[in-house]
């Protein structure tokens, strides 16, 4: 690389393993950090050890998909520079702070790719923080890497494709599942019809999903509101209304989610550009069709720049590869290039089908109870932060978290941030895109204080 510093790839998920095999292709050595002990990201997390069941068991439909990946980062090696279980946390002046085998490595590189991801999100209901309420990526993390479930009766609830998949997982994993809880009214759901013209395989899938729950006897309601998880000091039950009726059920584990919101935070260390997105309900970082930011050298691949899921996160991930070997005046196939973004436009046509068969209920975070837990690092209630908000004329997230410490806990803001800018929009009687997004700062995550006084004698040299 004559004497070059190295493309960093944060990230080892469907988007980093596609923009690393991308760059080596252009005969470049990435260094690839990720936060798991393996690659694969989310959706195709492997175990931490072989427990019997096969791919078919664990992925489902996706299990080519999956192992194709597994194997095409696995052929790597050698041409990579590869740390499992290490944490970005801070980028500045051209370089990451990486914790890793617990010390703090200070990385240069030339040419940034963040691929991410994201993570679940969630409106604060009665109760949800009992144990045995997971998110329901959470729900899926614990059947797919540690082989467990959440409970031996599951309800799930919320909205989105995922909410379907993983209670469908749980079923053909043996777990009884009482019931499916979608806030989409039915309605909503004849828009996944437009659907069958670009990708008729998803649709279908998700129909079938959808019919083998209810041939097993699981219980699905649309339209859901006003849901309440009850419990004194773990989970009972849960009580909804729908249909005009008011229902419940005993169960002992509850998967909940409201889709996912991107992770954003190192987008904003890097000094890029946000922007409103309407679909995604969140500021987030820009990007052109290739993947570049609004900062030279930065690229954004994946859910962390907008949710798409895991095909347009390969897509997006090789075409940010190609962006950055275009930069760096390598050579790279502009066909391959066109086709990919070809390829990402058709998908986010699909996405916007998606979001109007599921749509988020904004409507619900007016009515969230005052004594209901909304930022649980802080332990900080959506009343406190209703009073807040009428004590000080608060109209601004960042305001909001300066006054009632809400997102200043452990982290910082990715579980309660989303849902705050919700209620503080809901309370003010001001749009989503009004309120802002809570700034970023290091650390991204909680670091060891050992690595937080290396870094302070490192400053104190230099």
């Amino acid at each position: 690389m004559s004497g070059r510093a190295q493309p960093l790839v944060v990230g080892a998920g469907p988007a980093g393993i596609r923009a690393a095999q991308a760059l080596v292709a252009a005969g470049l050595r990435p260094l690839v950090v990720d936060e798991a002990p393996a690659c694969g990201g989310q959706i195709y997390r492997q175990r931490p050890v072989p427990d019997g069941r096969s791919a078919k068991a664990l992925y489902g439909s996706e299990a080519g998909k999956a192992q194709a990946l597994h194997r095409d980062f696995a052929a790597l090696a050698g041409r990579i520079d590869y740390w499992p279980q290490a944490l970005l946390w801070n980028l500045r002046d051209g370089a990451a702070d990486i914790a890793v085998a617990g010390e703090n490595r200070r990385v240069a590189y030339e040419g940034l790719i963040l691929a991410t991801g994201a993570t679940d999100r969630i409106l604060p209901i009665p109760g949800w923080t009992l144990p045995g309420v997971f998110t329901l990526g959470g729900a899926q993390i614990a059947l797919k890497a540690q082989g467990c479930a959440i409970g031996s009766r599951v309800v799930f609830a919320g909205t989105g494709p995922l909410l379907y998949l993983v209670a469908w997982q749980y079923m053909k994993a043996g777990v009884e599942v009482a019931a499916v809880l979608d806030a989409a009214p039915f309605s909503a759901k004849f828009a996944i019809l437009r659907g069958l013209k670009l990708f008729p395989a998803i649709v279908l899938r998700g129909m079938r999903f959808v019919a083998e729950l209810k041939l097993r006897g699981v219980a699905l309601h649309d339209g859901v509101v006003d849901l309440r998880i009850a419990g004194d000091r773990e989970v009972a039950g849960i009580s909804w209304h729908a249909g005009g009726r008011e229902h419940s059920l005993a169960c002992d584990g509850v998967g909940y989610g409201l889709a996912l919101r991107s992770e954003t935070q190192a987008s904003d260390l890097a000094g890029c550009a946000f922007r409103f997105d309407r679909r995604d309900r969140a500021l987030l970082p820009q990007r052109d069709a290739a993947g570049r930011s609004t900062v030279p050298g930065v690229y954004l691949a994946g859910d962390g720049a907008g949710i798409a899921g895991a095909d347009a996160a390969e897509r997006a991930g090789e075409r940010a590869a190609l962006a950055l070997c275009e930069d760096r005046r390598l050579p790279f196939s502009r066909d391959r290039a066109a086709r990919l973004e070809r390829e990402l436009a058709r998908i986010d046509r699909f996405r916007e089908i998606l979001e109007a068969a599921f749509p988020f209920p904004a409507h619900w975070a007016a009515n969230i109870a005052a004594d209901t837990v909304l930022c649980r690092c802080e332990e900080i209630s959506a009343g406190d932060a209703r009073k807040a908000i009428d004590d000080f004329d608060i109209v601004e997230l960042n305001r909001l978290k300066a006054v009632s410490r809400i997102g200043m806990g452990r982290c910082q803001g990715r579980v309660c941030g989303s849902a705050a800018a919700e209620l503080l929009a809901a309370a003010t009687g001001q749009g989503i895109e009004s309120v802002g997004r809570l700034r970023s700062q290091a650390p991204l995550k909680p670091v060891p204080l050992v690595l937080a006084a290396a870094e302070r004698e490192t400053e104190a040299a230099e």
